[in-house]
């Protein structure tokens, strides 16, 4: 079993890396890390959960010199919570080096940040805008920069900050190393790879394997009109200790937040177009287990690393397998167990095909009926008899002391009530639930 030692990974990082309780290289690291050293360009594509970040930051950190108080490594990141949450690793690793670490994000302060940038830091995460405007403004210098890794890259460019990034790379020397990591890496990407890159190696993980094989791919199919019902089910049947809930229109957040809550359930939205410190806000207490589904958008999640996040739901499905891809990937991460589930109408069956086709996963129909989960899948459906309650004695003694003269408007407005109540009971049965409950 090759171990961090064997990588040539610095014994301090080795030993804060065992404080961690991470003890053996991930197979993207195990690729990643010996060829980052070397000082390559490196095109790393493995799924969600599989630990890219220490895969490239051990080599930056390892690289840099602490004794030259400049900027010498480089991250970016598409948002402000994947750029944070990189930053609180490098700071935590970084400290063990003695090499300081600062974050450049929008949205925060940016005179905090300039009084910061007088500690001469020597490895900097930030997102593409807020660095390249201390770029131009003269406060961060690239000449000394060796390393500039882009995480989540294909997003990076689909986010729109392809100019930002690129104008970044013409400011650091020639032979400085590039990093791009994602889980997805598009042909767009790859062009810019072409253009920037010296041979670079390429890492593919798994590249059949799109989502980690520890996650269980689910979807319930639903009208529309019963989607927030039925998310409201698979929570309490479920009872997950914690979820995120995607979806797709940030305008509907509001509106959906407003119901979840009506409904009992601890939900809260994470804003992509929010102050960073609500969303900080918003994240800490759902880290901290105050919150129990956060409703959020691709964007407003991407990247986001909640340990051992037990279950993703897809209250509106992706646009695309490249989105179901990094959507699942907040679950099941580093071989923990996680529960992918996508609520679905009948006109969209044909993308979970799609999904299951592109990607080589299995999305499981289920179903729920009597409080139970039921596979859609079993020939063996089972459906359990309702049982007659015991009647009390005494009324049972006065029903039958008191005779009932059955009339045929009475016996027709009986059969329409027991009707109403069968349509309501079974209203979010599936059809093929219904129809074996239906009398012959």
């Amino acid at each position: 079993m090759t171990t961090f030692k064997d990588l040539q990974v610095d014994s301090r990082l080795v030993a804060q890396l065992t404080t961690e309780r991470i003890e053996t290289p991930s197979k993207i690291q195990e690729a990643a890390i010996p060829v980052a050293l070397e000082g390559k360009d490196v095109i790393a594509q493995s799924q969600t959960g599989t630990g890219k970040t220490l895969a490239y930051l051990i080599p930056m950190l390892q690289r840099i010199q602490p004794d030259l108080k400049q900027l010498q490594g480089l991250i970016l990141a598409p948002t402000q919570e994947l750029a944070m949450q990189i930053f609180r690793e490098a700071d935590n690793y970084g400290q063990t080096m003695g090499i300081t670490v600062q974050s450049l994000i929008g949205g925060a302060a940016s005179k905090r940040q300039l009084e910061k940038l007088k500690l001469h830091p020597q490895l900097i995460v930030g997102t593409p805008g807020r660095v390249l405007e201390m770029i131009r403004n003269r406060k961060v210098k690239m000449h000394e920069v060796r390393t500039i890794t882009v995480d989540e890259v294909d997003q990076m460019f689909k986010l729109g900050a392809a100019g930002d990034t690129e104008a970044i790379f013409k400011t650091a020397l020639r032979d400085r190393q590039l990093l791009f990591f994602s889980a997805t890496m598009p042909a767009e990407v790859r062009d810019i790879a072409d253009a920037w890159m010296r041979e670079p190696v390429e890492i593919g993980i798994e590249t059949d394997q799109k989502t980690s094989a520890t996650i269980e791919h689910y979807y319930f199919e639903t009208e529309e009109r019963n989607k927030i019902d039925t998310l409201r089910r698979i929570v309490r049947l479920y009872k997950p200790k914690s979820a995120i809930v995607f979806v797709n229109d940030i305008a509907s957040i509001a509106e959906w937040v407003a119901k979840l809550q009506y409904l009992g359930l601890s939900v809260e939205p994470l804003y992509g177009e929010a102050d960073k410190q609500e969303r900080a806000n918003v994240l800490r207490r759902f880290r901290e287990g105050q919150v129990q589904l956060l409703l959020a958008t691709d964007v407003a999640a991407r990247g986001l690393d909640i340990k051992e996040l037990p279950m993703v739901i897809n209250f509106d499905l992706p646009i695309s397998s490249e989105h179901y891809v990094h959507r699942v990937g907040r679950t099941g991460r580093m071989g923990h167990q996680g529960m992918a589930i996508s609520i679905s109408t009948p006109r969209e069956q044909f993308i979970i095909e799609k999904f299951n086709r592109q990607l080589g996963i299995h999305i499981t129909p289920q179903a729920m009926y009597d409080g139970k989960v039921l596979s859609r899948e079993s020939e063996d459906r089972p459906v359990r008899k309702p049982v007659a309650k015991p009647t009390h004695k005494s009324t049972t003694a006065r029903a039958a002391s008191k005779p009932t003269v059955q009339t045929a408007g009475n016996q027709k407005n009986s059969k329409s009530k027991l009707s109403r109540d069968k349509d309501r009971k079974n209203a979010g049965a599936p059809k093929w639930l219904k129809a074996k409950t239906d009398p012959k």
